[in-house]
């Protein structure tokens, strides 16, 4: 393939040729790598001519649209309108509309020729041109529309977005510095749930820790997931991210469950509270034994909710489903289809394997199961009612106890490729290429999600509505969300399907500042602060372009270290930011100063260098020291306690030490996990696996009713307050 033609491939489908990696050094992509994804972008690249050809294709399409479907300009900016016309067309007179969002109708008219002439081009023996003019009107932050109205020929609609400049952020973060827990929710344990955690777990966490002056509690992603598929457990490989996981529900808060008499009967039996005990006394969550008990309870709450349920429950309901809109519908199609299929045949894991006529909603097939199929579909709608009852109950609990912020969400940067979001939108996902990531010392042969990419051009082209979705839902019973991979918003590291491993992939751009004025629209709009999980291959200057639009960064402690080796104090970490000490995707404290995250690697093949491993425990060594150094050195430990890193293992006094050490940090917020207050070993992912580790099971060791009577862990708490509420002095 030429490779001047190759480049401007490369260029128009923005894709980067080349990276620096996340140990600094250059890389190159491979031309093979190069090829699959611009063919999965849309490209063909069977030969020179059919690449010329497709590339020409689409530049036409541009330009032929007098307006894009969408364009998104920040309110504290000069607004303007820009039409691409052939020449022929620029000087004739053009009728518009502008349709702000409260339905205000403002027509104009205009002659292009009169605006500022920004581009010309050739297209298929026509000249096109560019003009920019200024809009006329003044326009609030919201969604708007501008329509051509006439002439006929040129009639079309762009959705017009006026975004502010920055993110929400509360006032009161300028009195105090807030600190907060991250939980994977399903790991809760209590003496009353079913096995999993549920949100009437997390209510009863929240009012502990408001109690003892937290101000949120950070959750794993509780996205839709398969209920005829429970082991599909991944919360970062989800089915939908507009809808819930309705695993998490109470079934003992859901309307009726007192008093519904066939729910008490079954509930009742011996053989079912001994299997509830058996549950709740796992130490790894059993999806599929959970939802075995929850699934007909929750049906016959169903029954009992359409024949017994009282007016105004009913009337929230309806509303709900009116709100809810296709998207609903088409998640409890989706689940409904999906476990008449799978119940057929185990191999029918997911519409990519369906038959044929079930693979698209649109289908005759389809249709004709959605009319027969109601009730089934009724009662997925309802699941999603309940659940989302059930978390607005959690923030507003939350919200009564005195929490700043409350609960803190998680979206997760893809869907699985069996997800009904491809189900429903398939236009929208390259199903040729997955998400992932290069090479790094997280995961030193790279990462593949196996989640499907969102193809930059469709999201244009369907006017950022699917991501608008997703950040409205996701904020919604909610004081802060937390963007995993926010580098989404600039590159996503794709690998084609065709790659050995992950190594074998490109970056591929998007829209950033679009996408960034969306979100701080929702932001504001919804009170909801907005936190970007800025963790791996980090390119120059997107740090500060996150930071001027009000995003907060993710400091990770372990991973704050200076160009010597040492670790950077808190003290001098961005205010803009949430601090912690681990993640989801890291050991525990326990298992960092043990090197049970790298024993565990080696156990399951994750370092076939041996030398690499090598290096790797060594460079841990080091960096043990030069922790326990900084401590001694910022007075966190006691003048005794042992300063070689050979006399010391991981135990409270230094945990401790550790954890206030960071909270009497700048940043404003301060996020620290459970399973280190209990001493967990046993981490919750491991990255680069899955069937090799059971990830996403792993529960907390202690209930909550024992938990929050520890005095100890009530000492600590008091002490992380103080230590936030100390900033203002120090």
């Amino acid at each position: 393939m030429n490779k001047a033609l190759m480049q401007q491939a490369l260029e128009f489908a923005g894709i980067e040729s080349s990276y620096t990696d996340a140990y600094g050094q250059p890389q190159q992509v491979e031309d093979s790598s190069q090829l699959a994804l611009l063919t999965a972008l849309g490209l063909d690249c069977s030969d020179e001519d059919s690449l010329t050809a497709s590339i020409q294709q689409q530049q036409a399409r541009w330009w032929q649209q007098p307006l894009l479907p969408v364009s998104v300009q920040q309110q504290d900016q000069p607004l303007h309108l820009e039409l691409r016309l052939a020449l022929s067309q620029a000087n004739e007179p053009i009728s518009l509309n502008l349709i702000t969002e409260d339905g205000k109708q403002q027509p104009f008219s205009l002659t292009p020729v009169d605006g500022e002439l920004l581009q010309v081009v050739q297209q298929q023996e026509q000249e096109f041109h560019l003009y920019q003019h200024a809009l006329p009107q003044h326009l609030p932050l919201g969604y708007h529309r501008l329509r051509i109205t006439s002439p006929a020929a040129l009639r079309c609609e762009q959705s017009l977005i006026v975004t502010p400049a920055q993110c929400y952020q509360p006032r009161t973060f300028a009195e105090q510095k807030q600190w907060g827990v991250s939980i994977q929710l399903y790991g809760l344990r209590s003496e009353r749930n079913w096995g999993i955690g549920d949100f009437t777990d997390l209510q009863q966490l929240l009012r502990v820790l408001a109690k003892q002056g937290a101000d949120f509690v950070g959750l794993n992603p509780i996205h839709a997931l398969y209920p005829a598929m429970p082991e599909h457990a991944s919360p970062y490989s989800p089915s939908s991210r507009r809808w819930l996981n309705c695993s998490y529900l109470d079934v003992t808060a859901m309307p009726g469950y007192q008093q519904s008499v066939e729910c008490q009967q079954w509930v009742g039996r011996a053989d079912f509270q001994q299997q509830l005990k058996e549950q709740r006394s796992r130490d790894w969550v059993d999806y599929s034994a959970v939802m075995a008990l929850k699934l007909p309870v929750l049906k016959l709450l169903h029954q009992w909710f359409c024949q017994h349920g009282d007016a105004a429950l009913q009337a929230d309901y309806s509303r709900f489903k009116d709100d809810g809109g296709e998207s609903l519908q088409q998640q409890a199609l989706y689940d409904a289809l999906h476990a008449e299929l799978y119940q057929q045949d185990p191999q029918h894991w997911g519409w990519p394997n369906w038959p044929e006529d079930y693979r698209r909603p649109d289908s005759a097939a389809v249709k004709a199961f959605r009319k027969q199929h109601a009730e089934a579909l009724d009662f997925y709608c309802y699941l999603q009612f309940c659940a989302d009852q059930q978390l607005a109950r959690a923030q507003a609990v939350a919200k009564e106890a005195g929490m700043l912020l409350g609960i803190y969400r998680d979206l997760a940067v893809g869907v699985s490729e069996a997800s009904m979001e491809i189900w429903a939108n398939p236009d929208l996902y390259c199903r040729d290429a997955s998400v992932g990531a290069p090479p790094d010392p997280l995961g030193p042969q790279g990462q593949n999600w196996g989640l499907p990419p969102m193809s930059p051009w469709q999201l244009f082209q369907q006017g950022y509505r699917p991501f608008i979705d997703l950040l409205r839902s996701n904020m919604q019973h909610a004081g802060a969300l937390r963007i995993d991979h926010v580098m989404a918003l600039l590159r996503l590291w794709w690998v084609p399907n065709s790659a050995a491993d992950a190594r074998g992939g490109a970056y591929v751009y998007y829209p950033i500042m679009d996408l960034l004025g969306i979100l701080a629209l929702e932001s504001q709009r919804q009170q909801v602060v907005v936190i970007g999980e800025d963790l791996g291959t980090v390119p120059d200057g997107i740090r500060d372009l996150l930071t001027q639009h009000g995003v907060y960064s993710y400091r990770v402690f372990f991973f704050e270290q200076a160009q010597d080796g040492g670790f950077i104090s808190p003290a001098h970490y961005p205010e803009q930011a949430l601090a912690t000490l681990c993640t989801h995707d890291l050991p525990t404290l326990i298992g960092f100063w043990h090197c049970d995250d790298l024993k565990l690697g080696q156990q399951l093949g994750l370092y076939p260098d041996e030398a690499q491993l090598q290096q790797l425990f060594e460079q841990r060594h080091r960096n043990k020291q030069r922790i326990l150094d900084s401590l001694h050195g910022h007075g966190a430990l006691p003048t005794d306690y042992p300063r070689q890193v050979e006399q010391v293992g991981m135990e409270p006094v230094l945990a401790r030490a550790l954890q206030l050490h960071l909270a009497k940090g700048h940043s404003q917020l301060l996020s620290l996990q459970l399973e280190d207050w209990m001493q967990m070993t046993q981490p919750v992912n491991v990255p680069g696996t899955s069937d090799e580790y059971p990830n996403w099971r792993r529960k907390l060791s202690q209930t909550l009713e024992h938990w929050q009577q520890d005095p100890a862990q009530q000492d600590l708490m008091q002490q992380l307050t103080q230590a936030r509420r100390d900033w203002l002095y120090s």
